[in-house]
């Protein structure tokens, strides 16, 4: 596997920043980001970070709201999902010395 990707954001191209800028005096262009896959954020999780796809979050955003519908797809959820909690009160005092019930949320472990 390649240390680098492209920026798969499909306005990446278009972006006017120095760090796009390629060629000689009198044939530039603006060419798609490299992402190196040994930078601090994703050396454990190359391959799966969504991260080593896109040079920065507007890149990313870009492509999901180009592609928004076929990843939906991928997945699509027709029902709401449900995790089962308890909930426990518990009395405490405020820094005043005021009573008051807390309420905190338990997941229950499954069986």
């Amino acid at each position: 596997m390649s240390d680098w990707n492209y920026c798969h954001g499909p306005n990446c191209h278009t972006y006017h920043t120095q760090g796009r800028i390629r060629g000689v005096k009198g044939n530039k262009v603006l060419r798609t980001r490299k992402i190196n896959g040994k930078s601090w954020y994703n050396q454990e999780t190359f391959e799966r970070s969504i991260y080593s796809h896109f040079c920065d979050m507007r890149c990313l955003m870009d492509y999901l709201e180009k592609n928004k519908r076929q990843v939906i797809a991928i997945e699509p959820r027709y029902e709401a999902l449900e995790t089962p909690i308890d909930v426990q009160q518990t009395q405490e005092t405020d820094s005043r010395g005021n009573p008051y019930t807390r309420q905190t949320i338990v997941e229950r472990r499954a069986n």
